[in-house]
Order: C-alpha cells, then structure tokens, then sequence
C-alpha cells in the first residue's frame, strides 16, 4: 500500500511564503525520485518541481524556479516544497508523487502514485 499526504497549504497574500510537506508511507522511500505538480481549476496538472532519490538533484518549471525550493528527509519519510514571493497564478491544489527510480521526470505520466492535495490560494 502507497500512501502520500500533503499538508501545509493555505491563503496567502502576494509576496508572502508557504511551506508543504508531503508524508509517504512507501516501500523503500529513499530509492524513488520524487516531485511536486499543480492542478489550477478547469487546468491540466502541471509539473511544479523534482527531487532526486538522494536530494542530490534538483530541477524546477521556469515559472517557480527562484522561488520554490524542493527538499527531502529520507530519515523522516518526508519530502516539501518551500514556496516564497507568492504570486496569485501559483494558486492550485498542490500534489506530491511518487516518480521513477532511475532519474528525474518532468513528466505528469512518469509519476505512479499522487497524494490527496492541498490547496494554496493566493490573492492579490
């Protein structure tokens, strides 16, 4: 059984920061590449950010990249994504999943388990 839940979302004004951390319950946690994507309502999901299975590797959508920083604790099970200078388009629920053992993906399809959500609202 796969399970991942998100927390940390919530309602922010622009310029401000979040922090969302994802718990996995998974076999062998610290051998899977992991990421954070977005759903906007009527939206695709979109890819947010990757971690390597060690946190040795990072890779960001051009639109975050300065902004959000991805990390892990392989001890703890434990993976976030730390959210600064807040915009309002960065609103979405907030997904973390279960990438592929070998490298780092971008790709929604290259992802096998999703978490729940959280939702991050931030107004103008």
């Amino acid at each position: 059984q796969v399970q991942l839940v998100e927390s940390g979302g919530g309602l922010v004004q622009a310029g401000g920061s979040l922090r969302l951390s994802c718990a996995a319950s998974v076999r062998a946690f610290g051998i899977w590449n992991m990421g954070w994507f977005r759903q906007a309502p009527g939206k695709e999901r979109e890819f947010v950010a990757a971690i390597s299975w060690s946190g040795g590797n990072t890779y960001y959508a051009d639109s975050v990249k300065g902004r959000f920083t991805i990390s892990r604790d392989n001890a703890k099970n434990t993976m976030y994504l730390q959210m600064n200078s807040l915009k309002p388009e960065d609103t979405a629920v907030y997904y973390c999943a279960v990438g592929p053992v070998f490298s780092i993906s971008v790709n929604v399809g290259s992802y096998h388990n999703w978490g729940q959500g959280t939702q991050v609202t931030v107004s103008s």
